[in-house]
């Protein structure tokens, strides 16, 4: 399929969602999940908004951009939370995160 300009962000939301996934449910079997919610607060945002503007600039939406701007900032802040976390999970989504806030970014610039 040809996605056009959206092809890499598109790859990179999908990507950071499963990885957003996986960091919620490992956190949770962290020994301190309390000191983890706002790390699976934020993953759970995050992989919800990147599936949704995938979505979007799939159907090569006129609300793309906009949403890709949005993805990139909450990508970003989940990004920022998850690096502050020692656990291989946590660091993997972190750096998912970035690439993705990347991608989406480098669409709306």
């Amino acid at each position: 399929m040809n996605f056009g300009a959206f092809k890499d962000a598109i790859n990179a939301c999908y990507t950071c969602a499963a990885y957003c996934d996986q960091c919620a449910s490992q956190c949770l079997e962290e020994e301190d999940v309390h000191k983890m919610s706002e790390c699976i607060r934020l993953d759970i945002q995050c992989a919800q908004i990147c599936r949704l503007t995938a979505s979007y600039m799939a159907q090569n939406s006129e609300f793309a951009n906009d949403l890709g701007q949005l993805c990139a900032q909450i990508c970003q802040q989940c990004a920022d939370e998850c690096a502050q976390h020692s656990a291989d999970h946590c660091q993997e989504c972190a750096n998912a995160c970035q690439q993705c806030a990347h991608a989406c970014a480098n669409l709306t610039a």
